[in-house]
């Protein structure tokens, strides 16, 4: 049921801060969730021979495979259940429930003493990991001003790789057994996420609930004295002639609202989005799940050292969001997203075709799917950027999660499984194929976007997508 109508100018003060130490902390106490989540992905990975010593928990290759879904699983599910709590109760409550899943079942994984105990446990860190997305992505989006929304989004999303960097350092020195018995040192790789996450929870006290959560639920007097300590933390002063905005603000929003809003109001921005997160979740696990086999068939580099050439991957990873993400907020997202996601396409065809006939070495081949890299991870970074700002207030975590669960089992399910076919066949041409299916996909999202994308640079959330509260009671 609505309540009376509200006017506010909240909106408009948060997208008029200047930036400050304020959105700083925010960012560090919100973002490490996605460093969280690549030291997660890389340690399990690495350890996959280690786990199958049977001084440690023995698994053979199925299981250790079955681990990886188990965290997939997870994720999904706990992006979609926690993606519905957290527009319904708020993006604070929720990001600390996540966190403590996240931390509980790191920590529990290292003290697994079997296959379901560590798959149980790889499930738990899995759902907080996914619930993270949504409640994160929706608070990081509403507390930064428009004008930096873009940059700012695309490098947290990319500081995913420095977690995957932490990772492959961290287990060259944990799995050695000169250092640590075979049974300690994939425990302990654990044990860091379980640590930074404990130390992340005391950071997220300092983050407040979204202002704009809170007035389009009817909590007004709330949403009031969280802006006003907004204001006062980053020293900006109240003033008046904002721009307002009136609302009808409703405590619950149905499913049958969303979904309409999803298959009907934005039925372009909704293929717009499933197209990006397919096309980018596609290339992606056909190159980063597969590098690895790649590098050993191929170029005969050994199992234990293929790790190594994780470190350029993640460097080409983080350094394009960071270095294009400006460009999101001043040339537009509509030229930058098409443009990353044509480049990445054309970049992977021509490596592709090189590997095909023989040109590459194992350095020159890491070189190549670096600079891959270096735009994809731009352009996967702005496809959740552009599903987290074209859809409704309230209903923004659900949309993150939707479309963050359909890219995750497009990419954990369909391409590991192609190109592992594909590597299995011995076939330069045969993966040359599976490449050039995957640049098809970035080709047709660059073109879709062209005719479907939102320029939503500089504009305040309110601007993109009115709040399905401001409509008044039929």
């Amino acid at each position: 049921m609505r309540s009376k109508s509200v006017t506010t100018d909240i909106p408009a003060r948060l997208d008029d801060l200047r930036w400050s130490r304020f959105h700083l902390l925010l960012l560090i106490a919100l973002g490490i969730s996605w460093i969280l989540d690549g030291l997660e992905v890389t340690i399990v990975g690495a350890m996959g021979g280690v786990l199958q010593d049977h001084r440690t928990l023995g698994l053979s290759p199925a299981q250790i495979g079955a681990i990886a879904s188990f965290y997939i699983t997870g994720a999904v599910s706990g992006a979609l259940v926690f993606g519905w709590l957290t527009d319904r109760f708020g993006r604070r409550k929720i990001f600390f429930l996540t966190l403590t899943c996240y931390l509980l079942g790191a920590a529990a994984s290292a003290c697994a003493w079997n296959f379901l105990s560590f798959a149980a446990f790889r499930l738990l860190t899995g759902i907080g990991i996914g619930g993270e997305y949504a409640a994160v992505n929706s608070a990081i989006d509403e507390l930064m001003p428009a004008r930096l929304r873009g940059r700012l989004n695309l490098a947290i999303n990319g500081t995913y790789w420095l977690g995957a960097a932490l990772g492959a350092g961290a287990t060259i020195i944990l799995l050695n057994p000169a250092r640590f018995p075979v049974d300690t040192g994939w425990r302990l790789g654990f044990g860091i996420g379980a640590i930074l996450g404990l130390g992340v929870i005391l950071l997220r006290n300092f983050v407040p609930e979204s202002p704009r959560w809170l007035i389009t639920h009817g909590h007004q007097q709330a949403a009031n004295a969280a802006m006003a300590d907004i204001e006062h933390r980053t020293g900006v002063l109240s003033t008046s002639g904002h721009r307002t905005l009136t609302l009808h603000p409703c405590k619950t929003f149905g499913f049958l609202p969303i979904i309409e809003i999803i298959l009907d109001i934005y039925r372009a921005r909704s293929i717009l989005v499933v197209v990006l997160m397919a096309a980018q979740a596609f290339l992606y696990n056909a190159l980063f799940f597969t590098y690895a086999l790649v590098l050993v068939r191929f170029y005969h580099i050994p199992a234990p050292r293929a790790g190594f050439f994780l470190l350029p991957l993640a460097a080409g990873n983080f350094l394009g969001p960071l270095v294009l993400g400006r460009f999101f907020d001043t040339i537009g997202r509509k030229a930058m997203i098409s443009t990353t996601y044509a480049v990445s396409g054309i970049l992977l065809l021509a490596t592709g075709y090189m590997f095909a006939i023989g040109l590459f070495t194992a350095t020159t081949q890491t070189i190549a799917w670096s600079a891959i890299f270096f735009f994809a991870s731009a352009a996967a970074s702005a496809a959740y950027l552009t599903a987290s700002e074209v859809f409704p207030l309230e209903m923004r975590a659900m949309a993150i999660a939707i479309f963050y669960a359909f890219g995750t089992g497009i990419g954990g399910i369909a391409a590991p499984v192609l190109f592992g076919q594909l590597i299995g066949t011995g076939s330069r041409w045969n993966i040359f194929g599976g490449y050039g299916l995957a640049a098809l996909l970035m080709e047709a999202a660059a073109i879709v976007t062209l005719f479907l994308g939102v320029n939503a640079q500089n504009k305040s959330l309110e601007d993109i997508a009115p709040p399905m509260s401001q409509s008044k009671p039929l």
